[in-house]
């Protein structure tokens, strides 16, 4: 039986699934068959609050200021990539936003105009450009400035696109709550990079499990108040298959669009891997916090339901273009 186990974990990967993707599905079903209710809800909203700023804290601590500094003079891949992440999905959101609620919540629809108003991915998007033959200074600053742009354009873009005065209208004093539990911590980090990055960069484990742990926190947080509220009573089969469609159809179009505007600039092979990878992706870590601060509230999982979708699927389908990219490697060399 393990050798069976192993094989399959091994098979797995090679599509792109991992055991942070078990994890994330299995903890979805367990906030619905054993949801946090009462004093325990309110208990863990606490926890994770100071996980998601012990994460950002970290993050400060990891990341090299030098490093954004040198991505930054490639102004054509770091303009594109900006443009992608808070111009192109933004456009893409607000055209989702009613075709979605054809089929599905209202809320859902406002989900996948969330999904564009956030940044691209940290950790993910520069793995892949790595795996690829990317330009990983690149993809560092990309991510980087992406995240740090996103504490006041996030919540800016939303209060222009969502109507204001309505059920999910966005409020103002949401962007002091964000800065306080993800740029302040993270601004924290930096201050402290002097001692913690070098044990932080040889010790990888402890950023990991705060990083995949106040994730999964989060999303048992969320589903269990939609347990509470009847996520499932709402959402059908039907409904959850709309949900996919509706995400693959975003993230080919970002793809599509990213590469040809990269061909047409000029971009060089590595370039594009870059593009590509922070060009379309976008991050669970942050989004999910700054939702659990924007849209607080029993309709805050059906909300987040599209993000945790097209998380799940742009890690196998980058995992997959990822692999076949460095695979062809030495032929493009």
């Amino acid at each position: 039986m393990p050798a069976f186990l192993s094989r399959l974990e091994t098979a797995l990967r090679r599509i792109g699934i991992d055991r942070y993707m078990m994890l994330l599905v299995g903890t979805v079903l367990l906030a619905t068959l054993a949801p946090a209710r009462g004093e325990v809800a309110s208990g863990l909203k606490t926890v994770t609050f100071w996980a998601v700023s012990l994460l950002f804290f970290l993050y400060g601590a990891k990341l090299s200021t030098a490093s954004i500094l040198s991505g930054l003079t490639h102004w054509r891949l770091q303009g594109l990539i900006l443009l992608c992440t808070f111009g192109l999905f933004p456009l893409l959101g607000l055209v989702l936003n009613p075709v979605a609620q054809l089929w599905l919540p209202a809320a859902m629809g406002l989900g996948f105009l969330y999904i564009g108003c956030l940044p691209s991915t940290v950790q993910s998007s520069i793995a892949f450009t790595s795996v690829s033959g990317g330009n990983v200074a690149g993809a560092v600053c990309a991510a980087s400035i992406s995240n740090l742009l996103a504490v006041l354009l996030t919540p800016l873009l939303l209060a222009l696109l969502v109507p204001q005065g309505g059920e999910h209208a966005v409020d103002a004093g949401a962007v002091w709550a964000i800065i306080q539990q993800i740029l302040l911590p993270f601004g924290l980090g930096q201050l402290a990079r002097p001692w913690l990055a070098g044990p932080l960069n040889r010790h990888k484990l402890p950023t990991m499990i705060v990083d995949r742990g106040s994730i999964l926190l989060i999303v048992y947080a969320a589903f269990s108040a939609g347990m509470v509220n009847g996520i499932w009573q709402r959402l059908s089969v039907t409904g959850f298959a709309v949900t996919l469609v509706l995400c693959l159809a975003l993230f080919a179009f970002a793809v599509a669009v990213a590469l040809g505007a990269g061909r047409l600039l000029g971009l060089q092979r590595g370039d594009l891997y870059t593009t590509l990878y922070c060009g379309s992706t976008k991050s669970l870590a942050t989004g999910l916090p700054m939702a659990g601060i924007l849209f607080a509230g029993p309709n805050l999982p059906f909300i987040v339901l599209p993000l945790m979708i097209y998380h799940l699927m742009q890690l196998v389908l980058c995992a997959l273009i990822a692999q076949r990219a460095a695979r062809s490697a030495p032929a493009a060399a």
